[in-house]
């Protein structure tokens, strides 16, 4: 009866999850990277889109449908030439795309479900690993923590490859751990280190940053091996480790998993130097960026647990729910402290706590040498924690399961606690915001501009996006499709809605030429006004016009812009004072009568 219980509850968590990481799927609007990801998963690239010219939003349509011709070789030319990813996650996403392209859902749907899905998949992967490192009982705490974990929900919810990693991180730890236990066994299981092997080596073509994870990983076993050489507590009689016979294999293992790496590195290595990795550079470093991580840090760790509305909301309100954010964090940390303790000083658990803690502070050192030492401030982005999230689950999971006696004093195992249900209501009421777009909001919040933009009945509109690179296209695209979605559910509306893509280089140059192929004294926004003057085709006005400008000052818009007419005369348009606003980049209404 017990263990009916048991596997009843583990399905009630996984049920839990799968609604949170599948309600309202297709709520938010498409941001940047999920553009990104639509271009490539769907078979298409940049140059399916109408650029340099004005286009009717009703275009966008055709710009995202799916492509089934396109091979998975094909899409990994297009992803080394345009973006700086690697291509395995676009490939198994276009299949995907295929298999459920008879679904009456969105396309936006059918994007996000695959990440929605795999999210639930390590669930169920974070308990086989808590049930096999410590008990049942933190197996199913684990899961517990997981399914309502906001942080997990908002990357589930992202059409990107952020779950199918967190997913090969848990199957690398499991691996890990069996190969240590192992190694004090004295045993060899080619099936576990043939496993270790293959999940490293995919993790490598799904997320270039899985390579934190691998020398997070070896370096942990390399610390275990060389500090901690006996375990008394696998066997009545001790188990002794041969370091030098350990070293060995774990060497050989590492190297196999190296050798995969070489078909894709000259495209790592090109897509290391490219500049679509520049936004992490801060753009004027100053003694307040210097010091950024130091509270971007623990503030993503606080959102693993609990996320309440602060984007958007009034100073007053958002200070408030910070407040409660790190009150609740405080108590979670000195509720879980004693019980961290009792599994690390414990025999039977100490291995996994010791594993779990070494490979998360590994990565945080991977972090802050890419921060301090790279300049690259990664920690202004929540989502890259999703290295060593699993690791912090699996271990807040096992001090969940573990409770102090009332009479005793004494450290047992239970079920459920007043702590756990505590982390399982705050994290669904969390949860609950993430999915109803009060938390974690898409990064430059294309559905806000859509809204700023707001067309008029009686007037024709037309948003144009600077652009320089590939990054400010797919930008522009999230934009416009946001507007696409307003408009169409607009009634009474009969002008006509464009949009544009003004580069910030003469059109007498190459489309999109490689950084080094170009002075960077060519992009500029001289250069953007002078293009919109013989934009085409003509447009007629009345019209609002809408110019998005990534990196412009407001004092840089110019007072007034031409733009070309149907009637091939000259449409005057007057800057409108009251019309700018700034959500990431900044976006200026002029008045075209």
């Amino acid at each position: 009866m017990k263990l009916s219980r048991h596997y009843l509850s583990l399905i009630g968590v996984l049920f839990l999850g799968a609604i949170l990481r599948f309600w309202n799927l297709d709520l938010k609007p498409v941001w940047l990277d999920e553009v990104i990801t639509a271009l490539f998963s769907l078979g298409r690239n940049y140059y399916d889109v109408p650029l340099n010219e004005a286009f009717s939003l009703s275009a966008l349509e055709k710009v995202f449908t799916l492509n089934p011709q396109t091979s998975c070789a094909q899409i990994a030319q297009t992803v080394s030439s345009q973006s700086v990813h690697p291509p395995l996650f676009f490939c198994w996403m276009h299949d995907w795309m295929r298999w459920v392209n008879a679904l009456p859902a969105s396309w936006i749907w059918k994007l996000r479900a695959l990440p929605a899905f795999i999210g639930v998949v390590a669930i169920a992967a974070l308990y086989q690993f808590n049930r096999l490192a410590f008990s049942s009982r933190a197996g199913l705490t684990g899961a517990i923590v997981m399914a309502v974990s906001p942080f997990a929900v908002y990357l589930s919810q992202e059409a990107r490859h952020y779950t199918l990693p967190m997913l090969l991180v848990i199957l690398a730890l499991l691996g890990l751990y069996q190969i240590q236990t192992d190694l004090y066994r004295q045993q060899l299981r080619p099936d576990v280190w043939f496993g270790w092997v293959i999940t490293n080596s995919l993790g490598f073509y799904v997320h270039y940053f899985f390579l934190l994870a691998f020398f997070a990983q070896v370096a942990t076993l390399v610390v275990n091996i060389l500090t901690f050489t006996s375990l008394p507590t696998l066997h009545p009689t001790p188990y002794t480790l041969h370091p030098r016979r350990a070293l060995i294999a774990v060497a050989l293992a590492t190297t196999g998993i190296c050798l995969t790496y070489l078909p894709w590195l000259p495209t790592f290595l090109s897509h290391i130097s490219r500049p679509e990795t520049d936004w992490m550079k801060p753009s004027n470093p100053d003694w307040i960026d210097q010091i950024a991580p130091l509270y971007q840090f623990p503030m993503g760790w606080i959102l693993m647990t609990i996320a309440l509305p602060v984007e958007n909301q009034p100073q007053p309100v958002a200070i408030a729910m910070v407040l409660l954010m790190l009150l609740f964090t405080v108590w979670l940390l000195w509720r879980l402290s004693g019980r961290f303790g009792q599994l690390w000083s414990t025999p039977e658990t100490h291995l996994a706590t010791r594993m779990l803690t070494v490979f998360t502070l590994w990565v945080l050192l991977e972090f802050l040498v890419i921060i301090f030492g790279l300049g690259k401030d990664i920690t202004s982005v929540p989502r890259y924690n999703f290295l060593y999230f699993p690791a912090v689950c699996a271990l807040v999971g096992a001090c969940l399961a573990q409770s102090r006696g009332k009479t005793t004093g004494e450290w047992r195992s239970q079920t459920l606690g007043s702590v756990t249900w505590a982390v399982l209501l705050v994290g669904l009421l969390s949860s609950v915001l993430v999915v109803s777009n009060q938390a974690f909001l898409k990064p430059y919040q294309p559905d806000q501009v859509a809204r700023d933009v707001r067309p008029v009945a009686d007037r024709s509109l037309l948003m144009g996006m600077a652009y320089g690179n590939w990054q400010e296209v797919a930008l522009g695209l999230s934009f416009g499709l946001a507007l696409h979605d307003q408009t169409r559910e607009s009634v009474g509306i009969s002008a006509r809605h464009d949009f544009a893509f003004v580069p910030q280089f003469p059109l007498d140059t190459l489309l999109m030429p490689k950084a080094s192929d170009r002075p960077a004294a060519q992009l500029s926004y001289e250069n953007v006004w002078r293009n919109l003057s013989i934009l085409k085709p003509p447009l007629t006005a009345p019209l609002d016009f809408w110019m998005v400008s990534p990196g412009l000052m407001r004092d840089g818009y110019p007072a007034s812009l031409k733009l070309l007419a149907s009637t091939k005369t000259t449409i005057n348009c007057q800057i409108d004072k009251a019309g700018y606003h700034r959500r990431g980049v900044p976006y200026q209404r002029y008045r075209c009568p």
